[in-house]
């Protein structure tokens, strides 16, 4: 019957079907053909799915991010990574990595980074001689960096899933955020060797102290967020779920008082797109409940545990199985199912191996973060490629190496488990 109910599922994707739908479609099946569990299960583990304390910094950290978003900080943002590393070959390149590292304090989104950062850069990198599909392939890739560093919506979702500490979680994204930056940075140091990408090798700036401290003294209310967020979480002023509220007070305060660029007219509409997108994703937690709570009772973890240990013992070789089975699935389904399906599956695994939360939490966020910009199903990609109004071969074209150079990175968090656990263990215990 699982194999019938996921053949299903994958069966449903392909045709076209909307992801929230495919998953209500296989959980209501599922329940439906089994004699011994009544129908009103379904509606209740939806409920259930929900039912989380966790999940409520879901709504604001969205909010957060739209407020600050339309109050011009990313824009800001960008300025402040020009002015740092605009005078490296390949600047502008490099300046949108650090562009999305930045936002990713503040936004919380992969989606809302890649779009914020590629809006403002793409058009000038074009502009600048740079391919369409690479500056593309890039800024999706870098966007996937704002799942990553804290704050981020993904964790949470995780950590409600797999009830491990949000704000554990936040702290151990640290170091890996700032690996995957730099690696992304390295492999575009790469590519000014590459005889075919001249345009990489222009140096397009000059180093500027004066126009740095400028763009630190404009930039400074986005930069400061994540310290605020962290920064509070660490000193127990307030908890990883109150940090979304936080966030949102200091968002309006920033862009109604400060910056001036937000009007109380133009609340009603980030709200609403805030609700929609909270609807979206709220939509898909909830819908996935019945379908965890129905592979867990047909033992599909024990199933998967079984597999596992036939393979191997070595809890990094067990996480490595995990991971390359998350990549394969999220090339070809949506990132975020893949996560909700199978995060209770691979967490039963790991506890039963003695892995730690925060590594194995890390890499299922990388692994659905990678999925993202993984052909064909690859929302990020086609975010900037629409931006960068070009086909999506010629971004998927560029798109491997950002990847491989993020997986590369991925394998490092497996190998040494304290980059991803050192950090929150040092200042939760």
């Amino acid at each position: 019957m699982i194999t019938f109910l996921l053949t299903l599922l994958l069966g449903t994707m392909l045709v076209g079907i909307p992801i929230l739908l495919c998953i209500a479609l296989i959980g209501f099946i599922g329940i439906a053909i089994l004699p011994e569990v009544v129908m009103p299960l379904f509606a209740q583990k939806m409920f259930g799915q929900l039912d989380s304390f966790t999940l409520l910094a879901m709504p604001y950290f969205i909010l957060a991010g739209s407020i600050m978003t339309a109050g011009g900080i990313s824009r800001q943002l960008v300025d402040f990574a020009r002015a740092l590393v605009g005078h490296f070959r390949a600047g502008l390149a490099h300046a949108s990595v650090v562009a999305s590292m930045a936002v990713a304090g503040v936004s919380g989104s992969s989606t809302a980074d890649a779009a914020a950062i590629g809006s403002i850069v793409i058009p000038a990198m074009k502009q600048t001689g740079y391919k369409a599909g690479f500056a593309a392939a890039l800024i999706a890739t870098a966007g996937t960096i704002g799942a990553i560093i804290p704050p981020s919506m993904t964790m949470v979702i995780y950590g409600a899933i797999a009830q491990v500490s949000i704000g554990g979680l936040f702290l151990g994204g640290i170091i890996p955020g700032i690996l995957v930056g730099l690696a992304l940075m390295i492999t575009v140091k790469l590519y000014t060797y590459h005889p075919n990408y001249p345009e990489l090798r222009q140096v397009t700036a000059r180093f500027d102290l004066c126009a740095l401290w400028i763009s630190v003294r404009s930039a400074w209310s986005g930069l400061l967020a994540p310290l605020i967020i962290v920064g509070g979480i660490l000193s127990g002023v307030f908890t990883a779920t109150e940090a979304g509220v936080i966030a949102c007070v200091y968002a309006f305060v920033i862009g109604y008082f400060v910056e001036r660029k937000i009007k109380l007219g133009d609340l009603g509409g980030i709200l609403v797109d805030s609700a929609i997108t909270t609807a979206m994703v709220s939509g898909i937690i909830a819908v996935s409940g019945p379908m965890g709570w129905l592979l867990s009772y047909l033992e599909f973890n024990d199933i998967a545990l079984a597999f596992v240990t036939s393979l191997s013992h070595s809890p990094t070789v067990v996480l490595i199985i995990i991971a390359l089975v998350m990549l394969v699935l999220g090339t070809f389904v949506d990132s975020l199912i893949v996560l909700l399906v199978f995060a209770p599956v691979a967490i039963s695994i790991s506890k039963t191996y003695g892995l730690d939360p925060y590594q194995v939490g890390l890499v299922m966020v990388m692994c659905n973060q990678i999925g993202a910009v993984s052909p064909p199903t690859a929302p990020l990609l086609f975010v900037t490629t629409s931006i960068a109004k070009t086909p999506i071969d010629q971004t998927n074209k560029h798109v491997w190496t950002f990847m491989l150079a993020e997986t590369l990175v991925m394998v490092l968090i497996i190998l040494v488990p304290g980059l991803a656990s050192w950090i929150p263990r040092y200042f939760l215990g």
